[in-house]
């Protein structure tokens, strides 16, 4: 019987250490910081993973294009045994008798085979066509970086303010528990209406309620979070970071719009693929000028391996296009997406100011709604222990003090309201001025 326990001891010690699912399921939650968020996105996010293959395609393609201006090379070599048929060939003279087959015979032919093209504009253009095109991919990838910052700290905003309602409601249950307990002793004491006492109970099973939506919803925009982060759905998270606010200083309008033409990657993404288009322009247009190569060969050719000789050729080739009706309609497609380039490049222009606007007048507003929610979220803390006193003295019954929790919670979800307002005023301003990736802490109140 003893040996038999103590195998169970053992097997209970080992279930527990190896294999034991609730253990796994109260694993120690993750504590991500925003900077960490922000770094786990922009290596794991699908749309940045995208970005960079098509970054790489288009490094490919300017090779290729590079590749055409400079000298090819092939090396060839060819071992041949073989009969030759003489009339067929033509070879007849009368009166004289030619064998019809002759051979076999044996040839071998070894050479190095050289081209370069001298002039050609038209290759030239396309290859610095392509080099624009490979720059503008890497603005539209850094661009796409800026965009996953700003929706990694929107996410991780809205997981704050999720936290925060969380506080919050487990906040006005604590108290509701104290009031509840209030109403009972007072009426226990004849101080208080069953009435009273009833109505403090409603109050305390509202916010029960309450906070388990609060709760949902903090579980539900950790997961939104942690599949934008690219981790597993299981992974147990916290936010490290509490909603807080955070003064920043807004830069004046005229050289913050200037700063932000110049860093905006989308917008400079624009400006280098018309660039491109215009050199494929010039290529178009370079189609009708003579092109210049070279090339030429030499090796050994001989019908034994000892008789072989050394022969070659060199040669020069001047090429003219008289006719090419399919160049006209190249011209009319080019000039077309330089037209729609140049009209998107403006429109973004005047976008990136309205954003950038838009920012300011968001940051200065809810700067002031923040402080007026606190005054109030403040007040309204006084208003409800003035209310509970007035109940405790026997002055008067709680529908004050309902009231005053109900008022205290208006409250605080206003303040709750105009702290993420704020920050993500912050955050839309860094999206605004451009280079998101390198700013975002400075306008989210980290150094």
């Amino acid at each position: 019987m003893r040996l038999y326990r103590g195998w169970a001891a053992l097997l209970v010690v080992l279930w527990l250490a190896l294999g034991n699912p609730a253990g796994a399921q109260q694993a120690t939650p993750r504590r991500l910081t925003l900077k960490e968020a922000v770094g786990l996105a922009l290596k794991k996010n699908l749309s940045v993973r995208v970005a960079g293959t098509q970054v790489n395609e288009l490094e490919g393609t300017r090779e290729r294009r590079l590749a055409s201006l400079f000298p090819r090379v092939s090396a060839d070599s060819l071992a041949n045994r073989q009969n030759l048929n003489l009339k067929a060939l033509g070879f007849s003279i009368p009166s004289i008798p030619i064998p019809t087959v002759v051979g076999p015979f044996n040839r071998y032919d070894f050479r190095v085979s050289a081209n370069q093209a001298l002039i050609d504009r038209e290759a030239y253009h396309n290859w610095k066509a392509s080099e624009k095109q490979a720059q503008a991919s890497r603005l539209s990838y850094q661009d796409m970086r800026d965009l996953v910052v700003r929706e990694a700290a929107g996410l991780y905003l809205d997981a704050q303010v999720a936290a925060a309602q969380v506080e919050a409601a487990e906040s006005r249950m604590t108290t509701s528990q104290a009031l509840e307990k209030l109403a009972r002793d007072q009426h226990d004491q004849g101080l208080a209406t069953a009435v009273d006492m009833v109505r403090a109970q409603v109050q305390l099973a509202r916010d029960r309620q309450n906070l388990l939506v609060a709760r949902n919803a903090y579980q539900t925009s950790l997961l939104a979070l942690a599949r934008f982060l690219g981790l597993s759905l299981g992974t147990p998270l916290e936010i490290a970071e509490r909603l807080q606010f955070h003064r920043v200083q807004a830069p004046d309008i005229g050289p913050a719009l200037h700063t932000a033409l110049e860093a905006r990657s989308d917008y400079r993404s624009l400006i280098t693929q018309r660039e491109s288009l215009l050199e494929q322009q010039k290529a178009s247009r370079a189609r009708y000028l003579p092109k210049l190569s070279i090339n030429g060969d030499y090796g050994a050719l001989g019908r034994t391996f000892g008789s072989m000789a050394g022969i070659g050729q060199i040669q020069g080739t001047l090429t003219f296009t008289v006719f090419d009706r399919d160049r006209t309609g190249e011209q009319k497609e080019i000039e077309s997406r330089v037209q729609r380039l140049s009209e998107q490049i403006d429109d973004l222009a005047r976008g990136i100011e309205q954003d950038l606007r838009k920012a300011l007048l968001d940051l200065e507003s809810a700067e002031s709604q923040v402080t007026v929610a606190e005054v109030a979220f403040n007040l309204a803390r006084r208003e409800l222990a003035l209310a509970q006193d007035r109940f405790h003295n026997g002055v008067t019954d709680n529908i004050e003090v309902v009231t005053a929790q109900d008022t205290l919670a208006s409250a605080q979800e206003d303040r709750i309201v105009a702290l993420a307002r704020h920050a993500d005023a912050g955050m839309a301003l860094a999206r605004a001025l451009g280079a998101t990736e390198k700013i975002y802490l400075t306008y989210l109140g980290e150094p």
